[in-house]
């Protein structure tokens, strides 16, 4: 999501190619609004808004630059600007390959890594040590909806058939066998939507759950997250985030699509698009329960978040 918002931006000022420093910020401005309302959980997609006019503003300001308001100098500063943006792209883009060698440390012979959500950059790591022979195990915890479906072979998500065609062995659970298979495991390891100011996450609804119960059976929990999904945000609990959620839906009677299906979907809000309203939802686990977060700068404790946010935007 980061660097989708990112090539928007970029494209927008490849299209819509404004004439001033001034109209330049304004379009940025405007767009990145309009991109965030676009979407039911924005703070991906504000990590990547945010970080593009903050880098457009340190550029323009810099005293290499040539910010003369002339439609012909700032055409050439424009370019500029964009060409800069897509290598930024680039090496963000390289950001996985470059965590997956880092976090790929942790996979060991002997251990079973436990994970949920489906991140991509989880994924990249644990085929980086599949790739390597390191001979490991993964507990994959599927949502309630997925488990519960009568594919038991976890044949359908593409992270666990990709491990076991290159020999993984992968169990895949339910939300409520979490518990009982922490005996089972070396380690947690999820991705992140956002990495908050404070060295929290906000990441697919469970994992939460699933830090917390990591933690009571000291079980580490390590988070792997590019840096352009640090965003400047302090959430001062659960309830903090800047979206609207219902997740827990309080109702004092049942709906008549509820009624025809008999109690079964009595809390599970439906979208316009027919999905679930919980598909999409999140939640914020506080730094307290993370072990450490591994990005293609290094691997941080959750405190160093704070001074790698002043690097990224100071």
């Amino acid at each position: 999501m980061p660097l989708a918002a990112i090539t928007s931006l970029i494209t927008l000022l490849t299209h819509s190619p404004p004439s001033t420093t001034s109209e330049t910020l304004s379009l940025l401005s405007t767009h990145s609004s309009i991109l965030k309302t676009s979407v039911r959980n924005p703070i991906a997609c504000s990590a990547g808004t945010d970080l593009f006019q903050r880098y457009i503003v340190s550029t323009l300001q810099s005293p290499t630059s040539n910010t003369q308001d002339t439609v012909h100098d700032f055409n050439t500063i424009r370019d500029q600007l964009v060409a800069n943006g897509e290598q930024f792209v680039a090496r963000a883009q390289e950001a996985r390959g470059v965590i997956a060698r880092i976090g790929g440390r942790f996979v060991q012979d002997g251990s079973t890594v436990l994970t949920a959500g489906n991140s991509r950059v989880v994924s990249a790591v644990l085929d980086a040590a599949a790739d390597k022979g390191v001979r490991f195990r993964v507990v994959y915890v599927r949502d309630s909806a997925i488990a519960s479906s009568s594919d038991a072979s976890g044949g359908g998500d593409e992270m666990v058939a990709r491990l076991r065609g290159k020999g993984i062995p992968v169990a895949v659970i339910g939300p409520s066998a979490t518990a009982y298979s922490l005996g089972k495991i070396t380690m947690v390891m999820v991705g992140a939507e956002g990495v908050v100011e404070n060295g929290g996450i906000v990441s697919r609804l469970g994992t939460y759950q699933l830090a917390m119960l990591a933690k009571s059976a000291r079980k580490p929990v390590y988070v792997v997250a590019e840096s352009h999904k640090f965003v400047r945000l302090y959430p001062l609990g659960q309830y903090d985030l800047p979206i609207q959620q219902t997740v827990v839906d309080f109702r004092d009677r049942m709906d008549d699509e509820e009624k025809d299906a008999g109690t079964s979907g009595a809390g599970e809000e439906k979208r316009p698009d027919g999905g679930k309203e919980d598909d999409e939802a999140v939640d914020y686990t506080p730094p307290e329960l993370i072990t450490a977060l591994v990005t293609e700068t290094g691997i941080h404790t959750p405190s160093a978040v704070s001074e790698e946010l002043i690097k990224i935007w100071y």
